[in-house]
C-alpha cells in the first residue's frame, strides 16, 4: 500500500501560478520550514517528512481553518489507487459530463437528447465505479474493510457543437469546467464522447497540455508540433469545430484523408488507429491525475457511436488494460490509450444499432511515455 501526501488538496493549492498567490510564503513564515521542502510537499515529491515538520504543518492547517485537530494528521494522507476503477472510486466527488443535442429549429430544451451510445458508456462507468469492475465484494471479503466509494455523484450536460452558436456551446462548457475547477477536495470529472459531441473534452485537453482550447492546430509546421499527441480527423460531413485535438489535417505539410483517430509514437511519427472503414473502429481513453490535489480529469471517447459502445464493453471486461498510467512524473500521472477494434464478422446494421453487447477484437495501445515527456515539462500540467 502506498500513500500520497494531500497538503495541496487540503489547501486548494494548484500548479497554476496565477491561482496560488503566496501559498508557499505563508506556510514558510508560519512554520519556519524550508521553502524548497514546502514546495516538495505541495507536489507530493518529498521522500520523507520529519515529525516536527508534520506537527508544524498541522498547526498551520488548524490555525487557518483548513482542517480540524481531530482530522490530523490522517487527513494529510491518502491511499494511492492500484487499478483503473479504484482511481475513480477513491475520489469523493465524481462528475459525469455528457453532450446534449437538439433540433436546430427547436428553441426548447425539452426535446434535447443524449446520444444512445454515450448513455451506454455512462452506465458502464457508473457500474465500474460502484462495483470496482465486479471485484468490490471480493476485495471486502479479503481485506475485511469497506471498499472505496463515491460520496457525491453529479451529472452535467453541455451543448454539442452545431446545436447552438459556438459562443453558447463554448460558454456552457467553460461554465461547467470552471465550476468543477473551483471545487476544493478530492474530485474527478469524466467527459464522455469526442470533441464532436462534448466540448468539455477540449477544455480537459487544453488544460492538460497547456494549449488554447477551441483553436485549430491544423497549420502547425509539422505534426510533432501539435500540443496533443493524439488527433481526431473529422469526417467531411461532420461538424468541424476548431479544436486543439481535432481537425482535418495533422499539419500544414501532412495531409490525412482518412477520418478517424491518429496518435504519435515514440519516434515522432504518427499512426492511424482506425475509425473510417466499416469494421475498423477506434476509441480513446485519456486521464490526467494530479495526485497531490486528488484531482482526476478523464476523457472516454469513441470515434463513432459503435466504437463508443465497444469501449463500454472493453471497460467492463478489460479495465486492467488501462492501468498503470503511461507517464508518471512526481505528482502527475497520465494514462493515454488508443483502442483499435476489428469486427469479428459482418454486422447486421439493423440489429447492431441497439446492441449494448457488441463483439470485436480489441487491441489496447498505450501511448509512449516519450510523447508526454516532450510535452509535459515539470509543473506545466
Amino acid at each position: 500500500m502506498r500513500y500520497a501526501f494531500r497538503l495541496a488538496e487540503l489547501l486548494g493549492h494548484t500548479p497554476d501560478r496565477k491561482k496560488r498567490p503566496g501559498t508557499i510564503k505563508a506556510i514558510v513564515e508560519y512554520t519556519g520550514l524550508d521553502r524548497h521542502q514546502v514546495a516538495a510537499l505541495l507536489k507530493n515529491e518529498a521522500k520523507y517528512i520529519p515529525l516536527e515538520a508534520l506537527s508544524r504543518l498541522c498547526d498551520y492547517l488548524i490555525e487557518h481553518g483548513y482542517a480540524r485537530a481531530d482530522e490530523l494528521p490522517g487527513a494529510l494522507f491518502a491511499v494511492t489507487p492500484e487499478n483503473f476503477w479504484e482511481l475513480l472510486a477513491r475520489r469523493s466527488r465524481l462528475e459525469l459530463c455528457v453532450g446534449v443535442r437538439k433540433p436546430p429549429s427547436d428553441d426548447s430544451a425539452d426535446t434535447a437528447w443524449i446520444v444512445a451510445s454515450d448513455n451506454v458508456l455512462a452506465g458502464e462507468v457508473l457500474n465500474g465505479v460502484s462495483t470496482l469492475g465486479g471485484t468490490a465484494k471480493a476485495m471486502k471479503r479479503i481485506s475485511g474493510k469497506d471498499v472505496p466509494h463515491i460520496e457525491h455523484l453529479r451529472q452535467t450536460l453541455v451543448w454539442s457543437p452545431g446545436t447552438m452558436s459556438p459562443e453558447q456551446v463554448h460558454g456552457r462548457a467553460r461554465d461547467v469546467f470552471e465550476e468543477f475547477d473551483e471545487i476544493n477536495g478530492d474530485k474527478a470529472i469524466v467527459c464522455l464522447g469526442s470533441v464532436k459531441s462534448n466540448p468539455t473534452v477540449e477544455l480537459v485537453l487544453g488544460s492538460a497540455f497547456a494549449c488554447e482550447p477551441f483553436t485549430s492546430q491544423d497549420n502547425v509546421a509539422k505534426a510533432s508540433d501539435r500540443s496533443v499527441p493524439f488527433f481526431l480527423r473529422y469526417r467531411d460531413h461532420d461538424p468541424h469545430p476548431p479544436a486543439c485535438s481535432a481537425g482535418m489535417q495533422l499539419s500544414k505539410n501532412q495531409k490525412v484523408s482518412e477520418p478517424g483517430i491518429y496518435y504519435e509514437q515514440a519516434d515522432g511519427t504518427w499512426e492511424f488507429a482506425g475509425g473510417s472503414e466499416p469494421g475498423k473502429d477506434a476509441a480513446l481513453v485519456f486521464y490526467i491525475f494530479r495526485e497531490s490535489l486528488g484531482r482526476l480529469d478523464m476523457v472516454l471517447s469513441g470515434f463513432s457511436g459503435r466504437a463508443t459502445r465497444l469501449l463500454a464493453r472493453t471497460l467492463a471486461h478489460r479495465a486492467e488494460d488501462f492501468w498503470p498510467p503511461v507517464f508518471h512524473e512526481n505528482y502527475l500521472q497520465v494514462g493515454a490509450f488508443i483502442v483499435k477494434y476489428d469486427a469479428t464478422d459482418m454486422v447486421d446494421e439493423s440489429n447492431d444499432i441497439l446492441s449494448t453487447d457488441l463483439m470485436a477484437n480489441a487491441t489496447v495501445i498505450p501511448l509512449s511515455a516519450e510523447v508526454f515527456a516532450r510535452r509535459l515539462g515539470k509543473g506545466n500540467a
